[in-house]
């Protein structure tokens, strides 16, 4: 149960997120001197999302085992005997896991192209949207020549392009581009999320369909804002500017509470990568009951000390602990405690009734 404790740290984390950014925005923007002050709207969004984004991931690192398992894994990171190996064994996990997002593809490859598609078309979007909208980075004319762009990133000039080349369709084409990725993989996902009956069983609207409905609307009126602007001559441009803010606010105000805050809780859990790592070297932990190895030592001997600090204690009353039992011996024993009450049941009822048992006789 949340206590009141945990609220105030987690405010606290979440106030502090919220003014780094604010503090980051007003320095990187050159004081404001970059800052639109139209996209205000956009920027109280994504100042409220920082302050959730604090708020959950502080509550979420408040319970026991997640603490235990997240400052574990970093103990064992940072070791120096080991930081070297670990930095690269680091980077070989971050190019599986967040550039190639194999861990998907175990499950299937549709699946996985689904999954790649909308990260990093979200990615991409998320790369160009926040440093423009915060006035971090942005684009001037050449002052004697007008054909010629100039990109500035945190006020420092770092790149120059002529319109009508690639670079410029590429620049000025990135959102288009990401938006376009993100469409097709909510395509795939919605396509197997309509013909997978594993899927369709156990979806949710709030936490499977609502997500995707919301990376649509944000694409699909980014693309109407192109097509108004390079096709149709600027037509209902206003109205369609305001429905595009519409969605990507709602976004941002959503993005701490639902499916959206698995994109910063999946890189908090490297650190359990290098504990199972390190609990596969170590000692292993044998069973009391048939002697076999069933997990590390040191993820058993946390385990105990997780329930201790939650009150909960599992020692056995011959000595010993439940958690020194393998999970399949935990089974046996369940399934031969079931059967030695409904034994005894058994006997008391069959004692009670008249000859024959309680069991019907079908010889």
């Amino acid at each position: 149960m949340t206590n009141r404790r945990d609220v105030i740290h987690a405010t606290f984390w979440g106030l502090g997120v919220a003014a780094v950014l604010l503090v980051a925005i007003f320095i990187g923007s050159n004081s404001l001197k970059h800052y639109d002050a139209a996209l205000v709207p956009y920027t109280g969004a994504c100042v409220f999302s920082a302050f959730g984004i604090g708020y959950r991931f502080a509550m979420w690192l408040r319970r026991p085992p997640t603490r235990k398992y997240w400052f574990r894994g970093w103990q064992i990171f940072f070791r120096p005997s080991k930081l070297a190996r670990n930095v690269v064994r680091l980077a070989q996990v971050f190019f599986s896991d967040f550039v190639e997002q194999r861990f998907i593809e175990k499950r299937s490859p549709a699946r996985w192209a689904a999954h790649w598609l909308i990260a990093w078309g979200c990615i991409l979007a998320a790369a160009v949207t926040f440093p423009l909208s915060f006035g971090w980075v942005h684009f001037e004319s050449a002052p004697n020549n007008q054909e010629i762009y100039r990109g500035f990133v945190f006020g420092q000039h770092v790149s120059t392009f002529h319109l009508g080349t690639i670079t410029a369709a590429l620049t000025f084409n990135i959102l288009d581009i990401s938006a376009v990725m993100v469409l097709m993989g909510v395509a795939l996902a919605l396509f197997r999320r309509a013909r997978d009956r594993g899927a369709i069983s156990v979806q949710q609207f709030a936490q499977d369909m609502m997500p995707l409905l919301m990376l649509f609307a944000i694409s699909i009126t980014g693309l109407f804002l192109t097509a108004s602007t390079h096709l149709l001559h600027g037509l209902n441009y206003g109205f369609l500017s305001l429905l595009h803010a519409v969605t990507v606010i709602f976004t941002l105000l959503y993005l701490p509470f639902g499916k959206f805050f698995h994109v910063f809780q999946r890189p908090a859990q490297i650190g359990v990568q290098f504990y199972k790592e390190e609990g596969a070297r170590t000692e292993q932990a044998m069973c009391l009951r048939c002697g076999a190895p069933f997990a590390s030592r040191m993820h058993v001997e946390d385990l105990k000390n997780v329930e201790n600090s939650l009150g909960i204690h599992y020692q056995l009353p011959g000595g010993g602990h439940y958690q020194d039992v393998c999970p399949a011996c935990r089974r046996k024993s369940l399934a031969m405690a079931q059967d030695e009450k409904w034994r005894e049941q058994g006997t008391r009822a069959a004692a009670s009734q008249p000859a024959g048992g309680i069991w019907p006789n079908h010889q």
